[in-house]
């Protein structure tokens, strides 16, 4: 993994094409989400998924009960603990999300040109002609001809389980709509998304509330996805109620654009969040399909030039039913890395996929190779000239830092940090050789015990590109001043080495703290 890659506006050696993609410790600097369900959630699957390259773990609250979830994390626990990979936490909210309740769960038949009702009644059993949501203000926010879409759960949009309905009336809390093409409602959940309409319900619901307070106090969760955040206040709001949940205050929340309404409010939504997710299935349905690549680039660009986390979800939808993915997937997941995306979300390929293990490693090699030829560059000095001058303190040091690590072709840069502040800016200018993040835990007090921070810090930056975390012995602090944090920097080459990432005679380069100075030094290895 050294600096060698080539420019994007270099022609491409036709012989690069036919060289086998070689293995790594770290199978690419891009991060992958994996969402754990029925079919990822044994200790052999996950440790699978590890080891081909996922870091985050998604935990998907809009189905499933909190004991299901949590024997799918005490699984994780163990595939950590056996693989020695570190993986953070994520937890995904249901938000104001629509349903059609099918107790029964019998397929439901709907043929194309007749109608449905859909109704606030959830006593009333689904059938071909009335299906019960579970929302009663669905009749005030819609009006004849507007689009609903009704799917399976994380549908992949190439199953026939998908269908679209055009509203033709309205009747009392009752909506009447036109059915534009034949499917079958044969699975266990099905979401109903209105195009481009407001749906007056909090986005932060009481069974998040109840979910978070319990399940996500009891394993101190790293992530927080909040579904269908539509404004700032939203983050404000969740970022409240983290606060009053002890350890929790700690959390990052991850804004998840999913319709028109939070597109208009990204600039604000971004300066509240820690990192966005770019929900491309549902903005799929709210947006004209030729929009979606435009405001996936712009919204990348944004959260790059601020230093948060991008993360692109629905990228290899086949692939839960194929071992391969279409050549457009392959080439959706290379432009996602080169639209500057830290990490990719895989959904339903995981959830419920029948290759999950497959699905991870594909997706890391198909990053790794678009990493190859990003142009960093370009990146950089867009990046510098965003951010203008005068460079604060860190943003200076972080940039030399990156700077110099290209100029002396280093093969990785090492930094100190307590916070993790420091390492994710260096992360920000995307180095093209990896960022070992030395996390140095810190000593803290609630007046009634004395404990040691660092491990959320080491998590978080799971998630952002090219950051690679290890968690220091806290009796080396982040500015020691004397040979103590030799000893740490030893312990940071050796575990460079150890993954393949140092070799002998390489170059490195080292961001840390002495006194209140910031230093950046170049040090060169022995044979």
């Amino acid at each position: 993994m050294n600096s060698n890659h080539l420019l994007l506006e270099e022609p491409i050696r036709m012989a690069s094409i036919l060289e086998p993609s070689k293995p790594s410790f770290f199978p690419a600097m891009t991060k992958i989400v994996g969402t754990l369900g029925p079919k990822s959630r044994t200790v052999e699957i996950i440790s699978g998924c590890l080891k081909a390259g996922m870091s985050v773990a998604r935990f998907d609250f809009s189905w499933g009960d909190t004991e299901f979830h949590q024997e799918t994390l005490e699984n994780l626990k163990t595939a950590v603990k056996s693989t020695r990979k570190l993986c953070a936490v994520m937890l995904d909210t249901g938000g104001p999300e629509l349903q059609v309740v099918n107790k029964t769960e019998h397929p439901i038949s709907l043929e194309a040109d007749t109608k449905v009702i859909l109704t606030p009644d959830q006593d009333k059993q689904a059938t071909s002609n009335l299906l019960p949501i579970n929302f009663h203000g669905l009749s005030k926010a819609v009006k004849k001809g507007d689009t609903i879409f009704i799917g399976q759960y994380l549908f992949t949009g190439n199953e026939t389980t998908s269908v679209w309905l055009e509203v033709d009336e309205l009747n009392g809390e009752d909506v009447v709509c036109l059915i534009k093409n034949s499917a079958t409602l044969s699975g266990p959940l099905y979401t109903l998304h209105v195009s481009q309409i407001h749906i007056d319900m909090p986005t932060l619901t009481d069974k998040d509330k109840e979910v978070i307070s319990t399940w996500g106090v009891r394993n101190n969760i790293d992530f927080l996805s909040l579904s269908y955040t539509r404004h700032a206040e939203d983050v404000r709001h969740a970022r409240s109620f983290l606060s009053k949940l002890g350890e929790l205050n700690q959390t990052q929340i991850y804004a998840k654009i999913e319709n028109i309404e939070g597109l208009n409010h990204f600039d604000e939504i971004l300066q509240e969040a820690d990192g966005i997710i770019l929900s491309r299935g549902n903005l799929g349905i709210d947006l004209p399909p030729e929009k979606v690549f435009l405001f996936q680039k712009a919204a990348v660009y944004k959260c790059n030039m601020v230093g948060k986390p991008a993360v692109v979800t629905r990228v290899v939808d086949s692939m839960t039913d194929n071992l391969r993915p279409t050549r457009a997937e392959a080439t959706d997941v290379a432009n996602a890395v080169l639209d500057g995306t830290d990490a990719i979300i895989l959904g339903a390929e995981t959830l419920r996929g029948l290759y999950p293990v497959e699905t991870v490693s594909t997706v890391g090699k198909i990053c790794a190779e678009a990493e190859k030829v990003f142009n960093q560059d370009f990146y950089f000095k867009k990046t510098v000239k965003y951010v203008g001058e005068p460079m604060t303190h860190l943003e200076s040091i972080a940039s030399s830092a990156v700077r110099a690590a290209i100029k002396v072709k280093a093969s990785a840069i090492i930094c100190f940090t307590s916070s993790g502040r420091a390492a994710r800016l260096i992360a920000k200018y995307r180095p093209s050789m990896p960022v070992i993040s030395v996390v140095i835990p810190r000593l803290k007090t609630n007046q009634l015990r004395w404990t040691f921070t660092g491990a959320f810090e080491a998590r978080q930056s799971l998630i952002v590109r090219g950051l690679f975390p290890m968690l220091a012995d806290p009796r080396h602090p982040a500015e020691a001043k004397s040979a103590t944090n030799e000893s740490v920097l030893k312990v940071a080459l050796d575990h460079g080495k150890a993954s393949g990432v140092i070799k002998p005679r390489d170059r490195v380069v080292v961001c840390q703290k002495l006194g209140d100075a910031s230093v950046v030094k170049i040090i060169e290895l022995e044979d």
